[in-house]
């Protein structure tokens, strides 16, 4: 199936540099949430990243004019059912996809295909409740999106291969890299990486270091761009609770049960970056270490 218009549900920090990466690579974008101020925050911040480019170089003023005429919003889910392709890039949460998804379905075109940037649920699992579990996949972009190369393609136990290699060819149209996972709970990426992330919390709680010499021996010792902690706060750690949970309950696995400590900092709304709190404090000039 050849893509050209791509439906994207979510504005936030994943649906904003979805859109960005599709609208520059010359697909027609139209992007919902629950809030236009969110959409107009959204399309702002593309605006911005977009002129980031220009500034460096990357892209020419006729390349950043003709992204941003790409992108058009709406409040109304069923206006994407027209699109060639949707993408949800909604919060981590099983339910709230699953609801996304029913009430997409009734106004779908017969050959839309459906997928979910989710980083960690059950794509077999997500695709049994549409009418569609062959044009079904996962589609996980990595954050920042503009800035990383990667694109995990998860097929559901359905997936056809029309729908996965339709899929391959537009990752490589965006100019990136696919990497194809298997469903199994938090694919590759996150399968590796947040344990890694978790156990930079057990290290903390533990006492064995300080938010400090933790990062910053990630970071000289094993040449981490970001240290493990600093990360879970870009992340959200919310996020990085959800991903952890996921892989405890799919893989029944004692080793990937989430620290207590970042369950506690979940629970005080402590989420990172995107809250000015996490393992650092972002209210001042500087980050602080709250640990």
């Amino acid at each position: 199936m050849n893509i050209q218009s791509v439906g994207i549900v979510g504005a936030g920090q994943m649906g904003n540099g979805i859109a960005h990466v599709f609208a520059q690579a010359g697909f027609d974008v139209l992007m919902t949430d629950i809030s236009q101020e969110a959409l107009d925050k959204a399309v702002a911040l593309i605006g911005k990243n977009l002129d980031r480019q220009l500034s460096k170089g990357r892209i020419s003023a006729a390349d950043r004019d003709a992204a941003m005429g790409r992108i058009r919003t709406t409040l109304r889910l069923a206006d994407l059912g027209r699109t060639d392709l949707v993408i949800e890039a909604a919060t981590e949460r099983e339910t709230v996809k699953q609801a996304i998804f029913e009430d997409l379905l009734p106004h779908l075109k017969p050959e839309t295909i459906l997928t979910s940037n989710t980083s960690s649920i059950s794509i077999t699992r997500l695709a049994s409740r549409t009418d569609r579990p062959e044009k079904f996949m996962g589609f996980h972009f990595m954050n920042p999106v503009p800035v990383m190369e990667l694109v995990e393609l998860i097929r559901g136990i359905a997936t056809d291969d029309a729908t996965y290699q339709t899929l391959l060819a537009v990752v490589e149209r965006l100019g990136k890299k696919a990497a194809s996972a298997e469903d199994f709970p938090a694919f590759i990426v996150n399968r590796i990486l947040m344990p890694m992330i978790n156990e930079a919390v057990y290290t903390l709680y533990e006492g064995v270091g300080s938010v400090k010499s933790i990062d910053e021996s990630l970071k000289l010792g094993a040449h981490h761009p970001m240290g493990p902690l600093e990360l879970a706060d870009f992340i959200g750690l919310d996020t990085c609770l959800a991903i952890m949970n996921v892989l405890h309950e799919g893989l029944a696995d004692t080793k990937y049960r989430p620290c207590p400590l970042l369950t506690k900092y979940v629970e005080a709304g402590w989420l990172g970056r995107k809250t000015q709190r996490g393992f650092y404090d972002y209210r001042g000039e500087v980050p602080m270490p709250t640990r």
